[in-house]
């Protein structure tokens, strides 16, 4: 598990019998916003960094990182490495605006990808179509990007009313994104007929900061974990598998409880004391994340 902190600080954590245990900690001279494994070295990590840059990281190494790039003009929000086989590179999203492609085999980035309007706060890179990614923004569009054409993007989906944090890929639909924004909402899209969301998520009080698509192997349904700011703290929504009844999702969701003890810990790890925390983390374990 890795964890970034506002400080400049990227801990790396194992779980162990005696809990969570930070095995490696680097410090940075800038806030680290996110951060993503590589897929081809299990010691290899990049996080996005509030001075512009990405910074590439060798867990097995304690001299700190081992390249930095710096192009981007302001902070660094999303990094996300390629989950396809046979490609190694890394997006960048910040708030330039602007959209990075990588390889940290090269001295500079291979290719910029604009047309975004506002703050880039999600980029995430397509699970099944190589070369394809999505990214979400604060001017309340969902863009996909194939890199061979970076002038502009294949498809522009103005997904909700107010600025998008963040965006994740279905695991099992090649077809399928989701979408989390400050207006309280999850939506999912077919990128095939974008006209309106294939399925909406309501329930959550404040801003859907980071909620990641995760299916079921076990049980007939979805699980998204979103990070709630105000308490720091998860909180989840259960809803059926997409396979045929899209019209039917909104009205199967089971919702979380939706409120917190604010003894939560800071740093995102539920705290036993939080009802909803142990609610939450009981029920992954029935399920595959």
């Amino acid at each position: 598990m890795e964890l970034q902190a506002r400080n400049g600080t990227l801990f790396i954590i194992d779980q162990t019998p005696n809990g969570l245990v930070p095995t490696v900690v680097f410090d940075w001279n800038d806030g680290l916003f996110d951060v993503t494994w590589a897929e081809n070295n299990e010691n290899v990590l990049v996080t996005a960094s509030g001075d512009g840059g990405i910074v590439v990281w060798d867990a097995s190494q304690s001299r700190g990182p081992i390249k930095a790039y710096k192009e981007h003009s302001k902070e660094v929000y999303s990094v996300h490495w390629s989950q396809t086989r046979n490609e190694n590179f890394v997006l960048s999203g910040s708030w330039d605006k602007l959209i990075k492609l990588w390889d940290i085999g090269q001295t500079q980035s291979l290719a910029t990808f604009s047309g975004h309007e506002y703050i880039v706060y999600s980029v995430r890179w397509s699970p099944h179509i190589p070369g394809c990614f999505a990214s979400a923004s604060g001017d309340q569009t969902l863009r996909i990007w194939d890199v061979r054409k970076p002038e502009f993007p294949s498809n522009v989906i103005p997904a909700h009313n107010a600025e998008i944090l963040t965006c994740d890929w279905s695991k099992y639909d090649q077809n399928i994104v989701f979408t989390g924004s400050v207006d309280c909402s999850i939506k999912g899209w077919d990128i095939r007929n974008a006209r309106g969301p294939i399925c909406e998520l309501r329930g959550h009080q404040y801003a859907e900061n980071h909620p990641l698509y995760r299916p079921s192997r076990h049980y007939n349904a979805m699980v998204f974990t979103v990070f709630s700011p105000r308490h720091k703290c998860f909180k989840y929504s259960i809803i059926p598998k997409p396979i045929i009844a899209w019209d039917k999702l909104s009205d199967s969701i089971v919702k979380a409880p939706t409120r917190h003890k604010t003894d939560c810990v800071d740093d995102g790890i539920s705290s036993a004391n939080c009802t909803t925390c142990r609610v939450f983390f009981d029920l992954l374990k029935h399920f595959y994340v």
